[in-house]
């Protein structure tokens, strides 16, 4: 019997070696093909389930990684903040109300809340409303001290079309203040005598509202439409968790830092520049986008609120049209990457053998995001067949 049982074991171990070898066969292919005359690529996959690396190419090379920056952006994140984290906005007042009147201000305190609508704003101002006021007299103040005053990112290209990074706006295009007093006005309040500014909220002011939003609605929009200012929100969401003052780009990086030195790679030189991967500035590896992926998985609740957001292959987000009919199909949850010269491709999937999966690519120096992308899914499919 102990006979039998070791050679099912000899056979089995047999069979596992074979079927890595054969898989990496399968991308060792891949690999010749002609565009690697011409451009770059790195490449690891990760074996979840079995705790090993099952095949790396390049997978130290620093690249930039396009929109795949978000993963780092949003692990980051939930590994700071907590997956319970929650944005806010917030109204405050000072001064008295003197028959139906307020004599004093209203201060609009921004959070950087990317996801805002109008509908939102009517909400706060009609918690003005429940002021029992019929008239203000003094001021609306939009109070965008969250985070310091640069309107874009560092490296971000001056010809292109990005969002203005404000802390108080909706979405990216209306302003916030006049927003706001136009629904206080349409609750019924005189606004006459009221004067719109910018500044801060006084330390003595009275809190009379606050609007959130989860971290998880946030993380779904940034990451299946791959949107620039939800992630450049997320990054500076983890910036003022430092506690320094306005929260600045410089401290989302030294906390990204700290996370990739605590998970063993601290001594790469990484160029963290942006939330969002506009920039030219950044500069990962494959191995770091796997890492991270990995501490994800290992992370309950870091899973459960990644793994939602991910565009799935052939379904919705950014991969809705790609590996459509293929075993990649509904299986292969991950987020893209394209600007100029780079497609990216980085997450997870379930192989055939039922085993676990995380896997990063980045193609660089391509004429043609198209050809990373077939490069990728090519790759996407080699590993779900993976028996």
């Amino acid at each position: 019997m102990k006979k039998y049982l070791l050679l099912l074991i000899s056979w089995g171990v047999f069979a596992s070696v074979a079927a890595q070898d054969l898989l990496r066969g399968r991308l060792d292919s891949l690999l010749c093909d002609p565009m690697f005359e011409t451009s770059q690529v790195g490449l690891m996959v990760y074996d979840l389930t079995a705790d090993s690396a099952l095949f790396t190419y390049n997978h130290r090379q620093l690249m930039r990684p396009a929109s795949c920056m978000k993963l780092v952006t949003a692990i980051t994140a939930l590994d700071q903040l907590g997956a319970n984290y929650d944005y806010q906005t917030r109204i405050y007042m000072t001064g008295n109300v003197n028959d139906s009147t307020l004599e004093g201000n209203i201060y609009c305190v921004g959070g950087f809340d990317p996801t805002l609508t109008i509908d939102d704003v009517a909400v706060l101002a009609n918690c003005v409303s429940r002021l029992g006021i019929d008239s203000i007299h003094g001021l609306i103040v939009a109070d965008r001290t969250m985070k310091e005053a640069l309107d874009y990112g560092e490296g971000w290209c001056w010809d292109d079309e990005n969002p203005m990074l404000n802390a108080l706006s909706i979405g990216c295009k209306y302003n916030f203040l006049e927003t706001f007093a136009e629904e206080v006005a349409r609750a019924g309040i005189n606004l006459e005598r009221v004067q719109l500014t910018e500044g801060r909220v006084p330390q003595n002011a009275q809190l009379i509202a606050t609007f959130r939003h989860n971290i998880s609605q946030i993380l779904d929009r940034m990451m299946k439409k791959s949107d620039n200012f939800y992630a450049e929100s997320m990054f500076y969401q983890t910036a003022a968790s430092a506690r320094k003052g306005l929260a600045r780009a410089r401290d989302a990086r030294d906390i990204t830092k700290r996370l990739i030195a605590r998970l063993g790679l601290g001594d790469n030189p990484y160029k963290i520049a942006d939330g969002s991967g506009l920039s030219l500035y950044n500069y990962v590896s494959t191995e770091l986008l796997c890492t991270l992926l990995r501490h994800a998985w290992r992370s309950p609740s870091i899973q459960d609120a990644l793994l939602p957001s991910l565009p799935i292959a052939g379904v919705d987000g950014t991969l809705k049209d790609r590996m459509k009919k293929t075993s990649a199909q509904g299986n292969v949850r991950a987020k893209t990457g394209t600007v100029t010269g780079i497609s990216s491709l980085a997450g997870y999937c379930t192989a055939a053998n039922g085993h676990q999966l995380c896997f990063a690519i980045i193609n660089q120096g391509i004429m043609r995001a198209a050809a990373g992308k077939a490069f990728q899914d090519r790759v996407c499919k080699v590993l779900c067949d993976y028996e």
